[in-house]
């Protein structure tokens, strides 16, 4: 017999809630046209070499086909972008329906006014329970710095409060 988790998943969902986490769009250019969803298990792993990671559902009917391409953009989404986090959460829609992109230099969709994104190749896979951990080497990157990223928080969306920068503060 299997001893109980001391931890229900209900539990650690409320729990890990209070760590807010920005949103992005995992995107590629598949032999059907764009495909891409939306992540919010997304980090920066190491500098050098430089590597990220982010962590697609094992349920994703999405992932597979990004990852069948070797390549992907990750879209860190600014503030106005929520309905588009919304809009790449859905199964079985167009997702890129109404959605304006650029070609990464891999060849993946960068969305319109993205607050930054990542150009990556397929590094590693690992298993992660009920999810995959993807490892992406860094291709190409960028970000824009006039706006402000939209995170997610105890369940619900959320925006950074910008603060006026002190001049001469020290760290």
């Amino acid at each position: 017999m299997t001893p109980q988790p001391s931890v229900t998943p209900h539990q650690l969902r409320n729990v890990l809630g209070h760590f807010a986490t920005g949103l992005t769009i995992i995107t590629a250019a598949t032999p059907e046209g764009p495909a891409g969803f939306t992540c919010q298990s997304f980090a920066s792993l190491s500098l050098d070499p430089a590597l990220v990671t982010f962590s697609p559902a094992r349920t994703s009917s999405t992932w597979p086909l990004l990852r069948a391409t070797g390549r992907f953009t990750i879209n860190i989404l600014p503030a106005e972008h929520q309905h588009l986090s919304a809009q790449f959460a859905r199964s079985g829609a167009d997702k890129f329906a109404g959605v304006g992109y650029t070609d990464s230099p891999l060849g993946n969709p960068v969305l319109d006014q993205a607050l930054a994104w990542v150009d990556c190749e397929l590094h590693q896979e690992y298993d992660g329970g009920d999810h995959t951990i993807v490892v992406g080497s860094v291709h190409a990157l960028e970000a824009r710095t006039e706006a402000e990223p939209l995170l997610f928080y105890k369940g619900a969306y959320a925006r950074v409060q910008s603060a006026p920068a002190l001049v001469g503060a020290r760290a």
